[in-house]
C-alpha cells in the first residue's frame, strides 16, 4: 500500500507555516490598503471554463490540467485563479454593483508540468483581480501593489518588465509578420514550438529550449505593429509608472503563457534563483468576461507564486520571524493543583494569552524543560501546597528569577506582560 505524498506535493510542516502565515498576513495588508477584498472560490471548476478561458491551445489546457470525470460531468482542479473569479463574478452578477471591482485570493493551484526549484504540481498563488477600468492607471495600480508587496517582504534585487501585446487587430497583423520570419527555420524548431506554428506562434517567443533562441534574434516586435489606441495606451501605462517612480524595462518578448491577455502584459523577474526567472506575472485581460459570458467588461490582474517567493526572500537573506508556541507555561504538581492550572490557563486565553500547560503528567523538573523549550517568556508553577497559601511561583524564563506571589497578582503581571 502506498501511503506517501504524492509527487508534485509538499507538505507545509509547523516548522515551516509560520513563514506562510507572515506572508499571507502582510499580503492581505498590502490589498486592504489598495482597496482589495478577498476572493474564495472552488478548487475544481467545469473543464469548459479554463479551455475557454485560458485558452484551448494553451500548454496549460493541452498538456497540465488535472482533469477528471464524475457523472458524465468533465472536472477540473483549477490551473490558475482568474477564471474562477471572472466566473464568479459573473455568476453573482457583481458587474453590477460598484466599479472598478477589486479582489484579492490565496489559492492552490494544480499543473502537471516538470517540477522545478520552487515549483511544485500542487503550488500555491496569491493574485489581485481589477475588473471595470480601461484606463492605464488601473495597470499602474495593480503593478504598483505588486511592486509594494514584493519590497515589503524583504525581496531585492527584482525587475519589472513591461510589454504591450496588443489589441486582438494589432497581433493579426503583427501574427502574419512573426509566422513569415519564423517559417523558413520552422522544421529546426522542437516539436511544441512547431505545434504553436498555426494556433498561437506569439507563444513561440516564450520557448525555453535554447536552440529555438537561435531562430528567433532579429523576430519582429509587437511593439512595432501596435495600432493608435494600444500604442496610446502604452505611453499612457509607462507614464503612469514613471509619475509613481516605479523603475522599468520594456521588453518585447513578454507574451505570458494565457491566451486571454490584450495590451498589458507585465513580470517581475530575478536572477536570484539562478537563471532569470519570473516572481510575479501579469496583465490586461479586456474580453475575457465577455468570452465566458459576461457583459463587457475589461479587467487586469497578477499571479504570484508563494512557494517561489519563499525562495527569493531567503535567497535575499531576509528574516521571517518566528512567533514563539506560548508566552506562559503553567506547571503543576498534583491533582489539585492541575485542575486549576486549567482554570487559569482558560482566564488568560480569554485575554489574548497564548498558554500551555502539561496534559502528559511530566514531573517539575520536566515541565520547565518543555517550559524553556515552548519559547514562553514566563513560567507560573503551584502546587498543592501553594494552593494552600493562594499563590503561585512567577518565573522569569529570560532572567531565570523566580518570586511566589498570590495567584491573582501573579496573573496581573503576566496580563501586563
Amino acid at each position: 500500500m502506498n501511503i506517501s505524498i504524492p509527487k508534485g506535493t509538499k507538505d507545509i510542516l509547523p516548522s515551516e507555516s509560520y513563514r506562510w502565515q507572515w506572508l499571507e498576513e502582510r499580503f492581505r495588508q498590502t490589498c486592504a490598503r489598495y482597496g482589495y477584498r478577498e476572493y474564495r472560490t472552488p478548487v475544481f471548476e467545469h473543464t469548459e471554463l479554463f479551455q475557454r478561458g485560458i485558452g484551448s491551445t494553451t500548454d496549460v489546457v493541452q498538456k497540465e490540467m488535472y482533469t477528471f470525470e464524475i457523472a458524465e460531468r468533465s472536472l477540473t482542479l483549477k490551473p490558475e485563479g482568474t477564471a474562477g473569479v471572472v466566473r464568479s463574478f459573473i455568476e453573482n452578477k457583481l458587474y453590477a454593483g460598484q466599479l472598478p471591482a477589486k479582489f484579492y485570493y490565496i489559492t492552490p493551484c494544480y499543473r502537471y508540468e516538470k517540477m522545478q526549484k520552487g515549483r511544485q504540481r500542487e503550488f500555491h498563488q496569491f493574485g489581485i483581480e481589477l475588473f471595470g477600468s480601461d484606463s492605464m492607471l488601473a495597470d499602474a495600480e495593480v503593478i504598483a501593489l505588486a511592486y509594494d508587496f514584493l519590497s515589503s517582504v524583504g525581496v531585492e534585487g527584482f525587475r519589472l518588465h513591461i510589454n504591450s501585446i496588443g489589441c486582438p487587430d494589432c497581433r493579426a497583423e503583427y501574427r502574419k509578420a512573426l509566422q513569415d520570419f519564423i517559417r523558413p527555420n520552422l522544421d529546426k524548431l522542437c516539436e511544441t514550438s512547431q505545434s504553436r506554428f498555426d494556433t498561437n506562434p506569439m507563444r513561440i517567443l516564450d520557448s525555453k529550449d535554447p536552440d529555438d533562441q537561435k531562430y528567433l534574434v532579429g523576430a519582429p516586435k509587437i511593439t512595432d505593429y501596435l495600432c493608435g489606441d494600444c500604442r496610446k495606451a502604452f505611453a499612457e501605462l509607462q507614464d503612469a509608472l514613471d509619475a509613481l517612480g516605479i523603475p522599468y524595462e520594456v521588453d518585447p518578448g513578454i507574451v505570458r503563457g494565457l491566451d486571454y491577455y490584450t495590451k498589458t502584459a507585465f513580470e517581475f523577474v530575478s536572477d536570484r534563483l539562478g537563471a532569470q526567472s519570473t516572481v510575479c506575472g501579469g496583465g490586461r485581460y479586456d474580453h475575457l468576461v465577455e468570452e465566458i459570458g459576461g457583459p463587457e467588461m475589461p479587467g487586469v490582474g497578477f499571479g504570484l507564486g508563494i512557494e517561489r517567493l519563499l525562495l527569493m526572500i531567503e535567497a535575499c537573506g531576509a528574516e521571517i520571524p518566528a512567533e514563539p508556541d506560548c508566552d506562559v507555561f503553567i506547571a503543576a504538581m498534583g491533582e489539585r493543583a492541575q485542575r486549576e492550572a486549567a482554570k487559569l490557563a482558560a482566564r488568560l486565553r480569554s485575554s489574548g494569552v497564548k498558554v500551555l500547560t502539561d496534559t502528559c503528567g511530566r514531573g517539575l523538573k520536566a515541565q520547565l524543560k518543555y517550559a524553556d523549550r515552548s519559547g514562553a517568556s514566563k513560567c507560573l508553577v503551584i502546587g498543592d501546597d501553594e494552593l494552600d497559601r493562594g499563590a503561585a511561583q512567577l518565573r522569569d524564563m529570560k532572567q531565570s528569577s523566580q518570586e511566589e506571589l498570590p495567584i491573582e497578582e501573579a496573573l496581573e503581571r503576566i496580563l501586563k506582560g
